[in-house]
């Protein structure tokens, strides 16, 4: 390992960059498109509000917009930094309201390559951080995170997950995960960062990349507004069905 890797924690590394991802609040549309292995393409246009709170407590409201067939379909996040998630969708079609639940985390979002555990920030206390081989080369961290057991695995639905981190300014620049065969089975690369102030940033543009079906899904913000004034009883269970 390169000297510049050595005497940075992992976990420290990890936490930091989670920790300059987390904005005090805001709002912004998203695009997501999912590309078959084919080239067909379907779009979806969603509504997201963010709010970050003490203790590394981030709380998100997604809302599709369009298409028809999924609109007023919305998820309520809440992301514990040291425990696990909280995640509730409402399905308008059904006028009903279920919590995802852990076993789900793993699970397709809106049948993308995105799961819906990449919808929030891992737990990261659910992981055993170390640094990988040449982590530290070309100013780049190499994070390997690896499930603490089997049964956080299955939530998860991979083995191991590899984060680029610059070494810089700690954004995550690409994230590998492997299956329980150890294969790479998915990328997510950034390709487009918008940073803030104190070094606050936000993935403004990423692509997931499935390496055995060959499909691909990208996330693109648009109309980011991070001065959003945003009252705490709008990130509510009973704000999904209105």
């Amino acid at each position: 390992m390169p000297l510049g890797a050595q005497g940075q924690d992992a976990e420290q590394i990890m936490n930091k960059s989670r920790d300059l991802s987390l904005l005090s609040s805001m709002k912004a549309t998203i695009k997501l498109s999912i590309t078959e292995k084919n080239g067909a393409v379907r779009n979806r246009t969603v509504a997201m509000t963010t709010k970050s709170f003490p203790g590394g407590l981030e709380k998100r409201f997604i809302r599709f917009v369009e298409p028809a067939d999924v609109r007023g379909t919305s998820m309520l996040v809440i992301d514990h930094k040291d425990k696990a998630d909280e995640m509730w969708i409402y399905l308008p079609a059904l006028k009903k309201t279920r919590r995802i639940v852990s076993r789900d985390k793993g699970k397709s979002f809106m049948s993308s390559e995105f799961s819906n555990a990449d919808m929030s920030s891992p737990t990261l206390s659910d992981f055993t951080h170390r640094h990988s081989a040449n982590s530290g080369n070309a100013n780049t961290w190499l994070i390997e995170s690896i499930p603490k057991n089997e049964d956080i695995a299955s939530e998860y639905g991979y083995s191991k997950k590899i984060s680029h981190i610059c070494m810089e300014k700690f954004h995550v620049q690409k994230m590998e995960f492997y299956n329980f065969d150890n294969e790479l089975f998915k990328i997510i690369e950034t390709k487009d960062i918008q940073s803030f102030r104190d070094g606050k940033y936000m993935i403004k543009n990423m692509i997931a990349s499935n390496r055995i079906t060959g499909r691909k899904s990208e996330i693109l913000f648009s109309n980011i507004d991070d001065r959003v004034s945003v009252e705490d009883s709008f990130f509510s269970v009973q704000n999904l069905e209105r």
